[in-house]
């Protein structure tokens, strides 16, 4: 289940619109920051009851994968200074030995603490619970002994407030029209960095993502932000990440967690003051390493070199542009590489299996062909962005092709035909007709022909309409020129 919360560029965000209407805690930031939540939570709740969460399809496995591993590792990198104490250069001694130990007892009980319990007799429920609580258990081990060693320098939480929130229903009338800006980015970039979460989370659970329950999960929490007195909210890679690892399969998981963290303020918060950050910091490295997963990356490079380099496009951009601007460039290159394919639709030169009525492409297969028939398959949609390709490419294989007198196009494959590709058919059909040359259709799908019917191309075809490739074949006849081997002007 997803955890929702503050997150950093979010907070971020929300400090730079909020700056110039207002002075920095001052009791009108805060009202103005609770109004923004309620109008970034309106505009994700709208999103999601009018179904706009179809947005997130853009969002491929390899987009997803490059956002995963590229934001696990600036978060973890981003919790190295806390596990060490200090900069990178000049770490606290005691905080870098307490925040070591403590990620090499959460490994250690990763990876053996269940196994050495279920040989020790316990069951495997029991084992394998008592190692998800291996986080919570070193955290309160490390601060037991930083309290009982009285180590100076190692950095604590601090006093935390008591009591719960109260409810906030003020806002400003004269800053509506002004933060109506922001609360679509913010919700926008909400929804990339919660959609990025979640779907990073439903693929290792191999689960369904709902975008549009989750736009209306945002929302609604925004909105409780809002009347909470709180800020803009989001989806949270790192704090999913400890979700994840402890065992939480159900939204239960964060009511529970919710509750006890309002047991936990109601009562004295004073020993939360005590809890060290190093520890905490080893639990969330550890915790969003999990999410490193290269195996996405590995099939990419095997099946589909475009796929791979917008996972690879997408991980550089969240490294070195932030966390939106590279799940845009990734998004945009998938949509890039879909635009190239489709403009680029695969058309091949059909001839006949010997001894069937079966037709395939004969750089694959040694088919029959004739020297005044030419069949072409088209396997894909034919619409604006691809129609000129197709004429190109029908034009190359008849000037190779001088005896071709008959072209079929076997449309198997086209499920649609728009108004542009109709319109360059009916161009097709009357540059052929000025050379000599009859245009026939064949195998074409029912949806398509209805549509067909009520345009003015089968009328003026100046060919045939074929119910298969082998009745063209047996209408138009193989002349003298046939041959049993491959397509000459196809190498196998």
């Amino acid at each position: 289940t997803q955890s929702v919360g503050p997150a950093a560029i979010i907070a971020f965000m929300t400090s730079a619109a909020l700056a110039p209407l207002a002075v920095p805690g001052s009791g009108l930031h805060m009202v103005l920051a609770a109004q923004l939540a309620f109008m970034s939570g309106l505009v994700l709740l709208a999103c999601g009851l009018l179904r706009i969460g179809f947005f997130a399809n853009f969002f491929s496995r390899p987009v997803m994968s490059g956002f995963t591993i590229a934001s696990a590792i600036v978060i973890a990198y981003g919790q190295l200074p806390t596990l060490l104490g200090g900069p990178l250069s000049a770490p606290h001694l005691p905080s870098a030995i307490l925040g070591a130990g403590a990620l090499a007892a959460l490994l250690l009980a990763r990876h053996f603490l269940a196994p050495l319990l279920r040989a020790l007799g316990a069951s495997a429920q029991v084992a394998d619970s008592v190692a998800r609580l291996a986080p919570m258990l070193v955290v309160l081990g490390a601060t037991w002994l930083v309290a009982r060693l009285q180590v100076q320098g190692i950095h604590l939480t601090g006093a935390v407030p008591s009591g719960l929130p109260g409810l906030n229903l003020a806002s400003s009338a004269n800053h509506w029209r002004a933060l109506v800006q922001p609360a679509l980015l913010i919700g926008f970039m909400v929804f990339l960095s919660s959609m990025g979460a979640a779907q990073s989370l439903a693929l290792k659970r191999q689960e369904k993502l709902n975008s549009n329950y989750e736009l209306i999960g945002l929302g609604a929490a925004n909105l409780a932000s809002a009347v909470t007195g709180g800020f803009p909210v989001t989806g949270s890679l790192s704090r999913s990440a400890v979700n994840f690892a402890a065992g939480a399969n159900t939204p239960l998981a964060t009511i529970i967690a919710s509750s006890l963290l309002a047991l936990a303020l109601v009562a004295p918060t004073g020993w939360l003051a005590l809890l060290p950050l190093p520890a905490l910091a080893a639990t969330i490295i550890l915790a969003v390493a999990g999410m490193i997963d290269l195996s996405t990356l590995r099939t990419a490079w095997r099946f589909d070199r475009g796929d791979a380099l917008a996972l690879l496009a997408t991980a550089g951009g969240v490294l070195v542009l932030g966390v939106e601007a590279g799940v845009i460039v990734g998004v945009l290159l998938s949509m890039g590489t879909l635009i190239w394919r489709a403009s680029r639709p695969p058309i091949v030169v059909l001839g006949r299996i010997a001894g069937t009525e079966h037709f395939r492409n004969v750089e694959r297969y040694p088919g029959r062909t004739s020297a005044g028939l030419l069949m072409l398959r088209i396997d894909a949609n034919l619409f604006f962005g691809n129609v000129a390709e197709v004429q190109a490419r029908v034009e190359a294989e008849l000037r190779a092709r001088d005896a071709v007198r008959q072209l079929v196009l076997v449309l198997s494959a086209v499920n649609d035909i728009d108004t542009t590709a109709l319109f360059a058919l009916a161009e097709l059909n009357e540059a052929l007709r000025a050379r000599g040359i009859a245009l026939h259709l064949a195998e074409v799908k029912g949806p398509v022909m209805d549509r067909l019917r009520h345009s003015d191309l089968l009328p003026a075809l100046s060919g045939s309409v074929f119910l298969s490739a082998m009745m063209a074949w047996s209408a138009l006849g193989p002349d003298a020129g046939d041959q049993e081997t491959t397509d000459p002007m196809r190498p196998a």
